[in-house]
């Protein structure tokens, strides 16, 4: 059967990239409401009486919020706190595997569109929308975070979406839930962390504590004598 956990609601609304926020229907909360908020609502969960949280996550922006909260509510709450975002347990190269050399994976692409064909068909309409030319990277090899204000080309999605359809939404569900269900097991027969603490931690370098102050003996100075 494998681990049983109780199932909490979803997250309605979270903090959106600005360059989203735009878009009709979009409803975004500052990034610094989405950290308290989520903070509260952990520790809530925690405190009544789940040492172990599992947040599965689908959407970018929250990766930075989520883990802020945990920090916070790591450091108050004896508790292991887990964020799987969905869109990482498919590796690029399965994703080349099921579309090909172009690309797929990004904000609302071809990858991300297939996810939602897997669960609901009917919540998509692929000709809504074009295909768009993907934003070249920076020519390096070293990893970045790239920020701006309005990418172009950027109309809310990412790349050739033509290339989503259902049987590859139902293939990226099952390698999805596969990975996730590894994770869950592996974190579950791990031994619990130890209860937060304000002491400092242990000397690095290994000295030794000052000897406990004594009282002097009769005829030795003290400290300041003449």
């Amino acid at each position: 059967m494998g681990p049983r956990g109780v199932l909490f609601p979803a997250v309605p609304y979270a903090a959106c990239p600005g360059q989203t926020r735009p878009w009709p229907g979009t409803v975004a909360i500052r990034p610094e409401i989405a950290v308290g908020y989520l903070a509260d609502v952990i520790e809530g969960i925690v405190a009544a009486g789940f040492p172990r949280l599992l947040i599965v996550n689908g959407h970018d922006a929250n990766m930075s919020t989520v883990r802020a909260a945990m920090e916070w509510v790591s450091g108050r709450r004896t508790a292991s706190l887990l964020l799987v975002n969905w869109f990482q347990l498919v590796t690029p190269g399965e994703t080349t595997e099921l579309y090909g050399p172009l690309v797929s994976r990004g904000h609302g692409g071809a990858y991300e569109t297939s996810g939602v064909l897997g669960f609901d068909p009917g919540a998509v309409r692929l000709g809504a929308v074009d295909d768009l030319p993907p934003k070249p990277k920076l020519p390096v090899t070293h990893p970045y975070v790239l920020v701006e204000s309005r990418p172009d080309p950027w109309q809310g999605w990412s790349g050739h979406i033509s290339l989503a359809d259902e049987p590859a939404g139902r293939r990226v569900r099952e390698l999805a839930g596969t990975r996730l269900r590894e994770v869950v097991a592996a974190w579950v027969a791990a031994p619990p962390p130890a209860p937060p603490t304000a002491d400092p931690l242990p000397d690095p370098a290994g000295d030794p504590a000052p000897a406990p102050a004594r009282e002097p003996t009769e005829g030795e100075p003290t400290e300041g004598a003449s």
